[in-house]
């Protein structure tokens, strides 16, 4: 496939390659400086199986439809450490496990990649950045990111935790249980689990998305929001935000390498 029209404009840039990976779709576009999608996003089904080779050869084929761009974020469902994958939970985690995949990003592209779980990247699409602030995303699984005052905290992995009767989060609100459940049973499993949260975190504000946020269709408390999917490559552009220089810095220093 033949590269897009990659005219560039110095007002524009940098641009930002923004990937969503998720356990039902893989989505990708490319950001201007202000967090603007530049191209209308491609996406296509996430395979099964689905290991390290198989998505990045995807992830090639849709990339070379897209416009230029200068560096790339990643959104990635499951725990990351270092640009390193350490659980993918819907994925495959047995074969994704250690995978460096920014680096093989980078390497691909020959741009610097930062990854991040993938709810952490629709959280900073759509937090205000004042007191605490959760984001739940419902998919193929269960996603969650927290931050304090648009920081981002310590990931925590709620989506393989248990939540009721033994059934972690994912098991409880994912793609499965939806279908077996139907909407109007998985609606309260939904509500529960806000109010679960709400107990574990005492956040000031919360916000939903994910592919089925839309089939929320329940009465939600007043400071719980539903937000737009396409948060999960808008937010990309953050990734790439100052503040977050020291983050990725500090992985880097500290972490597993």
């Amino acid at each position: 496939m033949k590269r897009r029209n990659s005219a560039r404009t110095l007002r524009g840039a940098p641009y930002t390659l923004a990937i969503d990976i998720g356990g039902s779709h893989l989505k990708a576009s490319v950001l201007d400086a202000a967090g603007a999608e530049i191209a209308k996003h491609v996406e296509v089904a996430t395979p099964r199986p689905s290991p390290p080779g198989r998505i990045v050869a995807l992830l090639e084929a849709m990339v070379r439809t897209l416009p230029a761009f200068d560096r790339i974020s990643v959104g990635f469902p499951g725990v990351v450490r270092d640009g390193r994958v350490i659980t993918a939970p819907n994925l495959g985690t047995a074969d994704w496990h250690r995978f460096p995949l920014a680096a093989e990003l980078a390497r691909r592209w020959r741009r610097p990649a930062r990854i991040l779980n993938d709810a952490e990247v629709q959280g900073f699409g759509v937090i205000a950045g004042k007191g605490l602030e959760c984001v739940l995303t419902l998919g193929t699984g269960l996603g969650s990111a927290l931050y304090r005052d648009g920081e981002l905290m310590p990931h925590l992995e709620l989506g393989q935790h248990p939540v009721w009767k033994g059934k972690t989060y994912d098991q409880y609100v994912g793609n499965a249980a939806l279908a077996e459940k139907g909407a109007r049973k998985w609606n309260r499993r939904v509500l529960r689990v806000i109010d679960i949260v709400s107990t574990l975190l005492n956040y000031d504000r919360l916000y939903l998305g994910g592919g089925n946020a839309k089939l929320i269709d329940c009465e939600l408390p007043p400071n719980v929001t539903i937000v737009s999917n396409e948060a999960g490559i808008t937010g990309g552009i953050h990734l790439w935000d100052p503040a977050m220089d020291r983050f990725f810095a500090a992985s880097t220093h500290h972490g597993h390498r």
